[in-house]
């Protein structure tokens, strides 16, 4: 993999264009960003957060960690990595935008998988300044951007990114339409009717019905394909079945009794049953 510097940054306060300046991003208005030792940038004003450290807490980031270098969702990467990699840019380096990227799995995933001579230029994106750290501290080449912001308001140029990943994240169509080129993709990676179904069994006292899936197609999108993933996941330790836990919004929807019944189990297979979605953005 070859790995090309990401650049078409976005000053997250006036929309102008970001230029990196030493150790820090500038705009021509005078807006600067300064890099943390780790490696990433935060864009993410402080009148824009809804609170003092939104996203993902450090602890929930590190039992995602966990979970996901346990190899248990390496068929998701996997799967990611090729419909990825299906993709050709017309020029230049294929670019891709992970908006949700938590502490960087997929995207670490994707330039690992990525073949010989395939240029790549990658950013990572989360709201969690927690989950950005994390993912830089991993990249210790140093070949991706890290970037803390919004996906309500992406810190990138309009039309300046080939693939947007949705990871089980909190899609914002208009934002993704404005950063992805005419013609580009958008993948949404979303939860299936039996995701996790034997740990939702646990926590819940039933299940509701499935909810039936929305056809609808987002504005200035047109649909392109879709696929499904669905393997069994062994988790052998306790830990395993408490960070899994950790790293869903089952945390905060179970009751203390649930969450009690998932703690005193040692060992559980869960269904991972997720759909990817391909959408490409409608060239004017």
């Amino acid at each position: 993999m070859m790995s090309t510097p990401f650049e078409r940054l976005a000053c997250p306060i006036d929309g102008r264009r970001l230029t990196q300046e030493g150790s820090s991003w500038r705009c021509e208005h005078g807006h600067g960003f300064d890099i943390a030792r780790q490696g990433y940038v935060n864009l993410l004003p402080v009148q824009n957060k809804r609170s003092a450290d939104p996203g993902d807490s450090k602890p929930m980031v590190a039992a995602r960690q966990r979970f996901l270098a346990a190899g248990h969702y390496a068929p998701i990467a996997a799967a990611v990595s090729r419909l990825v990699m299906a993709l050709n840019p017309v020029e230049g380096p294929l670019t891709c935008l992970d908006a949700g990227c938590g502490e960087g799995y997929y995207l670490r995933e994707l330039a690992a998988q990525a073949p010989a001579g395939q240029a790549l230029s990658l950013l990572g994106l989360d709201i969690s300044k927690w989950a950005v750290m994390a993912a830089a501290k991993q990249d210790s080449g140093d070949t991706m951007a890290w970037v803390v912001g919004s996906n309500a308001n992406l810190p990138v140029q309009p039309a300046s990114v080939d693939v947007v990943l949705c990871m089980f994240g909190f899609p914002m169509m208009a934002e993704f339409e404005r950063v992805l080129k005419p013609g580009g993709t958008l993948i949404k990676v979303e939860a299936g009717p039996d995701h996790l179904r034997e740990l939702r069994e646990v926590i819940y006292p039933t299940l509701k019905p499935d909810r039936p899936p929305r056809d609808e197609v987002p504005h200035g999108f047109v649909h392109h394909a879709l696929d499904t993933v669905r393997f069994t996941c062994k988790i052998d330790t306790a830990q395993g079945i408490a960070d899994l836990l950790a790293m869903t919004p089952h945390l905060y929807r179970a009751s203390a009794e649930g969450r009690a019944r998932a703690a005193a189990l040692e060992a559980l297979s869960v269904t991972v049953d997720v759909t990817l979605v391909q959408y490409r953005r409608q060239e004017r």
